[in-house]
């Protein structure tokens, strides 16, 4: 096949995800060629849009790309790429540029770099966050997804999974190794269907829901990981799952957020007795990392026997006013108050939760993966940016500049041509226990991963929740090889395959780094490399 962006493509690129990532590889490719974007729920549904805080712009004269670089790789511990953090940091300001041009309407500020406001999030040196109030991530993807529904060349397709790559094996003849499109379930006909692709690429995000708490979507189940590892890929740096410091505790809300934007304008942690802990941890108090804040509210929970900790805004109202915080932090406002808690006189619950996912498929900064034809962007990927650790709004930094240059590698190496495609051979068997047992393995395998490969590890918890993982696993392939897929089923599956390479990659680190802490290895070595799995590409359905 040769490269080209002439002539015809040989079928449409085909977008597994539609978060930022997803739409920012869709919009750079459609006025050249079509493109079909796939989300397993409503377009609504994606980790961006849940994304609080903010995004990385080097504007201000205070600022620097060196600095940029310097707070990411502090924050990665030693393990981020700097070639890698280097040009993100420069790509910056032109990200910044198109998503204002695309209509985002970042907060204002007349006097700040390009017209915006800037705050500050933890591990940052300075103001450089550019945000629209505390809902950047639900601006910017209804941005991106009003342009996208708009443009001639996108085909968006909601309640559609992806079941499985099709690769050279499903061709059953000598063929190099290559990706050429997708099996997709559509769930509203319940048929799985074959689609060619010129590429594919997988913006699926990171698997948040393998764990019992998270601060992510339902969407966040880790497809791509699974896809790519099973098709022969490399992934990376699993064991560093971030859990973010502080998701709301409260019954009837398990997974909403509260922005590190809040401590970043002054608000405290502190005991149920109002007694800040921070300093006893880390002399940046609040404004640390957040791997150093999340494991010092767990230190604290546990010793004092607290379900949660505080998160008290009223310094905020105290220095700034009772008008600036509703003002920057409407969405949190209104939240807690709809459950009762008024921020600006109360302080809010919170307790870590399982956030971003700082491994993934090993690509390069073009989005290609170690098989040809196939992509990747955003929090699915391991690039080298986040090291053992991301550093706060880097993500969706991430997702623009690498959503450009993988559109653009792609348009590079369109194929002339596809070979025909097999059908996907499905059973058409339906068991009435099929969906007990699944929901019981899923709740299994959450509860487990949160007990023995949390916040705080140990080589005999991960060996204990390894050995379980591979008896689950083996029950799940059972299930996927006799009876018809559904949503559930391809989640569990794909979960659990992504459960087994976080506690391989955990076993293999002998050290405690970033988010990975052992008690057995509460050290950090002199020198430290990336936990890079490979495995070869298993042949069948």
């Amino acid at each position: 096949m040769r490269a080209t962006t002439s002539s015809k493509p040989a079928a449409p690129v085909v977008v597994i995800g539609a978060g930022l990532g997803g739409l920012a590889v869709a919009l750079h490719l459609a006025d050249t060629m079509p493109v079909v974007v796939l989300a397993k729920r409503s377009l609504s549904e994606s980790a961006t849009a849940w994304a609080q805080g903010g995004i990385v712009g080097v504007l201000g004269t205070d600022d620097s790309i060196d600095s940029h670089v310097r707070d990411t790789q502090e924050a990665g511990a030693g393990l981020v790429d700097e070639h890698t953090a280097r040009f993100i940091a420069e790509n910056s300001a032109a990200a910044i540029q198109w998503l204002v041009d695309a209509g985002v309407p970042f907060s204002p500020d007349p006097e700040g770099p390009m017209g915006l406001h800037l705050t500050r999030e933890g591990g940052h040196a300075v103001r450089r966050i550019a945000h629209a109030a505390d809902a950047t991530g639900r601006a910017i993807h209804e941005a991106l997804l009003e342009r996208a529904r708009a443009h001639p060349h996108i085909t968006l397709h909601e309640r559609w999974m992806a079941v499985d790559l099709v690769t050279s094996r499903h061709l059953k003849k000598a063929e190099p190794p290559r990706c050429y499109g997708v099996y997709a379930l559509d769930m509203d006909s319940r048929r799985v269907e074959t689609l060619p692709a010129s590429a594919v690429v997988l913006a699926t995000g990171g698997v948040g829901k393998v764990y019992r708490y998270t601060s992510n979507p339902d969407t966040a189940t880790g497809d791509g990981i699974a896809m790519a590892w099973r098709a022969g890929c490399r992934v990376a740096n699993m064991e560093f799952i971030q859990f973010h410091p502080t998701c709301l505790y409260h019954p009837q809300e398990r997974s909403f957020l509260i922005t590190e934007a809040l401590r970043g304008e002054g608000a405290h942690l502190t005991l149920l007795d109002g007694t800040r802990f921070m300093a006893a941890h880390d002399g940046r108090l609040e404004l640390a990392p957040r791997d150093i804040v999340a494991r010092a509210i767990d230190f604290e929970m546990k010793r004092t026997g607290a379900d949660h900790v505080w998160l008290d805004a009223r310094p905020i109202v105290a220095e700034k006013g009772e008008d600036f915080l509703k003002e920057h932090f409407p969405t949190i406002y209104a939240r807690c108050l709809k459950l009762g808690i008024d921020i600006v006189r109360q302080p809010i619950p919170v307790v870590p939760a399982a956030h971003y996912t700082c491994g993934g498929v090993v690509t390069d900064l073009e989005g290609r993966t170690d098989l040809p034809g196939l992509y990747a962007v955003g929090e699915t990927t391991y690039t080298g940016l986040h090291g053992a650790n991301r550093l706060a709004s880097n993500s969706l930094l991430e997702c623009v500049v690498l959503g450009r240059t993988c559109a653009g590698q792609i348009l590079r190496a369109v194929p002339d041509a596809l070979p025909p495609l097999p059908a996907w051979d499905e059973s058409q068997v339906e068991d009435a226990d099929e969906q007990v047992v699944i929901s019981h393995n899923w709740d299994e395998l959450r509860l487990l991963m949160w007990n023995y490969v949390g916040i705080v590890r140990t080589t005999k918890r991960l060996e204990r929740a390894l050995h379980r993982i591979k008896m689950l696993r083996d029950e799940i392939d059972d299930y996927y090889r006799n009876f018809r897929v559904n949503r559930d089923l391809l989640e569990l599956r794909n979960l659990v395959v992504c459960a087994e390479l976080i506690v391989r990659s955990a076993l293999r680190r002998h050290e405690s780094r970033g988010l990975h802490f052992s008690r057995d290895f509460p050290n950090m070595l002199p020198v430290s490399f990336p936990t890079v799995l490979t495995r070869p590409a298993r042949s069948g359905k």
